[in-house]
């Protein structure tokens, strides 16, 4: 039987461990979880809706322990309070939508027949959440897939390994059955065998590129739709009009918050040459000022990376461009071990051949290039794999709508990175993948259309 363990990135000690299912276990589960749904999407929808919500409030009576437990799990430090914010958010946010989302499309109702499309639930819906916003990300697919009549297998990831066991004890508690939605520890080659057996009918899965080529070749020639967000190389662009200061500010936040691990953080920034040096020495400031240390402590601004193998590919990075040419400005922290604890960093002299500039860092790591102008920045923003959100930074709405129309991406952002906004669709293009998460989108993409034709008796 495997062991999933969790290594604290604080100090390398195991902090969580737990057995996995066995594949007979997980299919028991699913099996489970499938007889329970049918009542489930019996129940009315506003039932529904009130344990969903009634479940993030059990949730938010837990933070106090949750804060400290995800610092030791992945890092994050306790002054910024954990999760539960954008979590409330999210899951309320798609409570609210949901009965206008899914309601009836009426087409015709007439002498001759009603005619309308009903959204039916897929059945089974397996999330497969990462460790970076563990608590967001799965309520991103959890709320609407418990709201729209799914029951709901959760999988998260070992570097978070708590994560899951307490959400589904928080919303057992609040009254959704236990069925309906379980906890479930898994490994790889026994969640490969959930989806390629049919096991489940909807697959959403958050993480690398490597693995989300795992889900769509587990599901090749079951026809389980997969859902995949696996990440980005997100770009900056500082235009000549910029608020310079609120551009530092809000880039710098984007690409060091959570020490860099956000799958819609900054990785590269691109700066109109007329206010390129001062961006470069403000933003170099502002990096200096981050106190890089344990994240129990409250004065700490930027915790470890999670994992230490997370820390040596962000190294690589750094010492492959200044190999190639690059200036590091952030001198080595004394906090900086070599292990999980990593100096931030900001690289100049910079250019598209260095990794750092085209593959994903997920780490406290930014390049900054000078661009001539908009097409010169927007050749640049569409050179990468990946494509989720891009950030504009101008005082022309106009502009940045121009200029969010040509570029490759599934969100465009003006004066401001790093968020998401649970009304508007959470998606990406290329390597990013594909898929439709929060906002009405969302919860259509967790049902299946159904089209009745009611040909009426002749009078």
């Amino acid at each position: 039987m495997t062991t999933l363990t969790c290594v604290s990135p604080i100090d390398g000690t195991i902090f969580a461990e737990r057995k996995a299912l066995t594949p007979d276990g997980a299919r028991g589960a699913a099996s489970r979880a499938r007889e329970a749904q049918a009542d489930w999407a019996a129940r009315p929808m506003n039932e529904r809706i009130a344990l969903v919500r009634a479940g993030i409030a059990a949730v938010g009576a837990m933070n106090d322990e949750i804060v400290p437990e995800l610092a030791r799990m992945m890092g994050r430090p306790i002054r910024y309070g954990g999760e539960f914010g954008g979590f409330s958010e999210r899951g309320l946010h798609m409570a609210e939508i949901a009965k206008d989302a899914l309601k009836d499309i009426m087409v015709g109702d007439d002498g001759t027949a009603r005619r309308f499309i009903r959204r039916l639930p897929w059945g089974v819906v397996l999330v497969v959440a990462p460790w970076n916003y563990p608590w967001m990300t799965a309520i991103n697919t959890v709320a609407p897939a418990l709201i729209a009549g799914n029951a709901v297998l959760l999988k998260h990831a070992t570097q978070t390994l708590l994560v899951g066991e307490r959400m589904a004890r928080a919303f057992h508690s609040a009254g959704v059955p236990e069925d309906v939605f379980q906890n479930v520890y898994i490994d790889h080659n026994t969640t490969h065998t959930l989806i390629s057996g049919r096991h489940v009918d909807y697959v959403n899965f958050t993480g690398s590129v490597a693995g989300g080529y795992a889900m769509e070749r587990a599901a090749a020639g079951t026809f389980v739709p997969v859902s995949t967000e696996l990440g980005g190389k997100d770009p900056g662009y500082v235009m000549d009009d910029a608020d310079l200061d609120a551009a530092v500010d809000g880039l710098m936040d984007g690409a060091m918050f959570n020490a860099g691990q956000c799958c819609c953080g900054i990785e590269r920034i691109y700066v109109h040459q007329s206010l390129y040096e001062p961006f470069v020495e403000k933003a170099v400031a502002w990096v200096n000022a981050l106190k890089l240390g344990n994240p129990l402590d409250p004065e700490t601004t930027l915790g470890p990376m999670a994992h230490v193998r997370f820390a040596q590919a962000v190294r690589h990075q750094i010492d492959d461009a200044v190999e190639k040419g690059a200036t590091a400005h952030i001198p080595p922290d004394p906090a900086d071990d070599g292990g999980a604890y990593l100096t931030p960093q900001v690289l100049t002299g910079v250019d598209h051949g260095m990794s750092v500039m085209g593959e994903e860092s997920f780490g406290p790591v930014v390049g900054i290039m000078p661009v001539a102008d908009d097409e010169d920045a927007i050749c640049l923003m569409n050179d990468s794999r990946y494509g989720l959100t891009a950030s504009l930074w101008t005082a022309d709405l106009d502009r940045a709508e121009r200029v969010g129309d040509r570029l490759q991406t599934g969100t465009v952002f003006m004066n401001r990175a790093d968020y998401l906004d649970p009304a508007l669709c959470w998606t990406g293009c290329k390597d990013t993948g594909r898929g439709a998460g929060l906002s009405t989108l969302g919860l259509q993409a967790l049902t299946r259309p159904k089209s009745y034709h009611l040909k009426k008796a002749a009078s």
